[in-house]
């Protein structure tokens, strides 16, 4: 046995120092910190986020940590529990983002094209529509793919899953966005056919 074995094996387990946390005990906090902040860190860490970002993100985790310690129930393995909270961490933070560049694309020198602002904003209330109307699990693997930028494995390992299951619930999710695109589509053409269409009078039958 190495070093570091022996290290691992003489240290209390997560979830002995999770409860100990729960009855105040700093020390155990400061613990869980340390053995667990690393691992939060590559969790958040991708391709559009940055080491700053995800340190920030981290510092969220664990302010939330503090404030739901108490609805953790001993016993139970503790990294689920963590990567759950580091979960709703990371969509709170793509909502508030999102909104912010929202928010800048009506700033500054966007107003030099307003029918490019139009389109771009057009284009983005669709998707919002559209991923809003999918299942939450859906949803939450097409932002880590498609807007967070990450691989097949590092959603996975974000969504504590497998990539084989991963994969599934893209291709499920991709299916469900083609076939509502589709429909809004059609809808948008009928309503254009309407509106180009002769207004009917009686006068005209006689």
């Amino acid at each position: 046995m190495n070093t570091d074995e022996r290290k691992t094996q003489s240290q209390p387990s997560l979830e002995s120092l999770m409860e100990a946390y729960q009855l105040s005990d700093e020390q155990a906090f400061s613990q869980l910190v340390e053995r667990l902040s690393p691992k939060l860190r590559y969790f958040f860490l991708g391709p559009s986020v940055t080491r700053r970002q995800a340190d920030d993100l981290v510092q969220i985790c664990w302010m939330r940590v503090h404030q739901a310690r108490h609805s953790y129930q001993a016993g139970r393995p503790l990294l689920p529990w963590i990567y759950a909270i580091a979960r709703n961490a990371r969509s709170d933070e793509y909502r508030r983002m999102t909104r912010v560049e929202a928010h800048q694309e009506f700033d500054g020198d966007s107003f030099a094209d307003p029918m490019s602002l139009v389109r771009a904003t057009e284009a983005r209330n669709v998707f919002r529509v559209l991923m809003t109307s999918l299942p939450a699990r859906q949803r939450e693997v097409v932002v880590l793919l498609k807007v967070r930028g990450m691989t097949l494995e590092e959603a996975a390992r974000a969504r504590d899953s497998t990539i084989g299951a991963t994969k599934q619930m893209a291709h499920r999710a991709y299916t469900n966005l083609r076939a509502m695109a589709r429909t809004l589509d059609e809808a948008r053409v009928s309503r254009a056919a309407v509106a180009r269409a002769p207004e009917f009078r009686p006068a005209q039958l006689a």
